[in-house]
C-alpha cells in the first residue's frame, strides 16, 4: 500500500507516524513543501524571542526519526492531483503514485492588495525563512510597522519587542484579535500592549508602500506617512488549495470532508487547516485552524487510510493566546446564540475580564482575559454540553465561580 501525505506540519507528521503503527508494511511518503525538516509554525515566536534555536521548531528533534520509521521525506511541492490515475504532480517532471492520499497543506498568508507589497523590506511572518529574515534585521531601534493584530500578529509581538524594536501595529478594524475576542476583551489587550510600549493605530489601513531615500514609506492616507525599516504583513491566512484545480475534490472554504476525514474522492483524505469539517457544537462545517485539531484530524485520517475505521467527533473552537504575557482565550460560541443569556465581569485596572454565554442551562461560549487557570473548566463545560442546573444562576451572578461550577455540575453536585 502506497500512502502519500502532502504537507509536513503537525497533521502530516502525526498521520505518517499513525500510519506506520497501523500499517507496518506500507510505503509512506511525506511531501515537505518548504525545503525544511518538518517543523511547527507555532514555535516561530519562541525562535524570535531567542528562547529556542531553529532545531527547537522541529516537530521531531531526532534527525533519524523519519528514517527509523521508514517515512520517506520528499522536498517538493504538489502542483496538481490526478485523481483518476492516482498521482501527484510535482511540477518538475516527477509524479508520485499513491493508493491513499492525505492532503495536509495547511494555510498560507493572505497579503494585502496594495502597491509596493513586492518591495524589499516587506515580509510575512509565517515560515522559518520569514523568521530568519526578521532575525537578521530586527535590532534595537529598528522601525517595524506591522499590519494586522490577529492571533499570529499578537503572538509575534513579544519576540519583536524582545529585540528592542520600535513597533507600530496597524489594525484595519477597531479591534485586535476580533475573530476570537469581543470589543471589551479586545480593548483590554490593546491597552496592555500600549502599556508595554507598542503603538496601536486602529481603523488604519495602508494605501500603499514606497521607498524614499532607501527607507520604506507606509502611506496611511490624508498625507500621513510612517517610515519603516521592516513592514510585516500579518493580516490572516487562507487554506492552501490552488493545486486542487481540476482534481474533482469538492471544496468550500476548505476541502469538504466527512467524519472519516475523507474527501469527495474515495481514498483521498484531508486534515488540518485545509479541512472543512463539522463543528461538534453547531454541526456546521468550518475550518478550525488550531494545532490540537490538526493533530487529531491527522490521526483519524491515517487510521482510515490504513483500513481501521475511526470517526472525527467534530472540532471544538477554542483559542488560547498570550500577548506580551497577558493570557486571553475564547471558547465555543463566544459571540452568543439567539435567545441566549450572558453575563460578564470586568476588572480593567488588573486586565481581567470574563464573559459567559448561555443557551438554556448550558454554557456555550466564553471570552476570558487574565484568567489563565480555567481553560480546562471552560472546555469541559462547553464541549461536554454539561447542564449547569442551579449553577447557571450562580454563574450569572458571579462568573468567576467557573471552576466550582465545573466541578459541581460535572459530578452532579448541587
Amino acid at each position: 500500500m502506497k500512502h502519500l501525505i502532502i504537507g509536513s506540519g503537525p497533521a502530516g507528521v502525526v498521520a505518517a507516524e499513525t500510519l506506520r503503527k497501523a500499517d507496518p508494511a506500507a510505503e509512506i511518503t511525506l511531501l515537505c513543501g518548504e525545503g525544511e525538516p518538518p517543523y511547527a509554525r507555532m514555535a516561530i515566536p519562541y525562535l524570535l524571542k531567542g528562547e529556542i534555536e531553529e532545531a527547537g521548531t522541529h516537530i521531531r528533534k531526532d534527525a533519524d526519526h523519519y528514517g527509523r520509521l521508514r517515512i520517506q521525506l520528499v522536498q517538493a511541492r504538489a502542483k496538481g492531483i490526478d485523481t483518476a490515475r492516482r498521482t501527484v504532480d510535482l511540477g518538475d517532471g516527477r509524479q508520485l503514485p499513491f493508493d491513499r492520499l492525505l492532503i495536509a497543506t495547511g494555510s498560507h498568508p493572505s497579503l494585502e492588495t496594495i502597491p509596493g507589497m513586492d518591495l524589499p523590506g516587506v515580509h510575512s511572518c509565517w515560515t522559518l525563512e520569514d523568521a530568519r529574515t526578521i532575525l537578521a534585521q530586527a535590532r534595537p531601534g529598528t522601525r517595524i510597522v506591522q499590519m494586522g493584530a490577529g492571533f499570529v500578529g499578537c503572538i509575534i509581538m513579544e519576540g519583536l519587542l524582545s529585540r528592542g524594536v520600535d513597533l507600530t501595529i496597524l489594525v484595519r478594524s477597531g479591534y485586535m484579535v476580533r475573530r476570537m475576542m469581543n470589543p471589551t476583551a479586545s480593548g483590554l489587550i490593546r491597552k496592555w500592549c500600549e502599556a508595554k510600549g507598542v503603538k496601536v493605530l486602529t481603523h488604519t489601513q495602508p494605501q500603499g508602500l514606497s521607498i524614499k531615500e532607501g527607507v520604506l514609506q507606509v502611506a496611511l492616507g490624508e498625507g500621513r506617512v510612517l517610515p519603516a525599516d521592516l513592514y510585516l504583513s500579518v493580516v490572516g491566512v487562507d487554506p492552501t488549495l490552488g493545486f486542487l484545480e481540476g482534481s474533482r475534490i469538492e471544496v468550500g472554504h476548505g476541502i469538504l470532508v466527512d467524519a472519516a476525514m475523507q474527501t469527495s474522492v474515495p481514498g483521498i483524505y484531508a486534515a488540518g487547516d485545509v479541512a472543512e469539517a463539522t463543528d461538534c457544537l453547531t454541526g456546521q462545517r468550518r475550518i478550525n485552524a488550531i494545532q490540537p485539531n490538526a493533530v487529531e484530524q491527522g490521526r483519524i485520517a491515517a487510521l482510515n487510510m490504513a483500513g481501521k475505521p475511526a470517526q472525527f467527533r467534530g472540532s471544538f473552537v477554542f483559542n488560547v493566546l498570550t500577548t506580551l504575557g497577558l493570557v486571553s482565550s475564547s471558547f465555543g460560541e463566544w459571540q452568543g446564540v439567539p435567545g441566549g443569556e450572558s453575563t460578564e465581569v470586568l476588572d480593567e485596572a488588573h486586565y481581567r475580564y470574563l464573559n459567559l454565554q448561555f443557551d438554556g442551562d448550558r454554557l456555550v461560549g466564553a471570552n476570558c482575559v487574565g484568567f489563565a487557570d480555567h481553560v480546562g473548566a471552560f472546555r469541559g463545560l462547553i464541549e461536554g454540553r454539561i447542564r449547569l442546573g442551579i449553577w447557571k444562576q450562580r454563574l450569572l451572578e458571579d462568573p468567576t465561580r467557573i471552576m466550582q461550577a465545573y466541578l459541581a455540575a460535572a459530578h452532579r453536585v448541587a
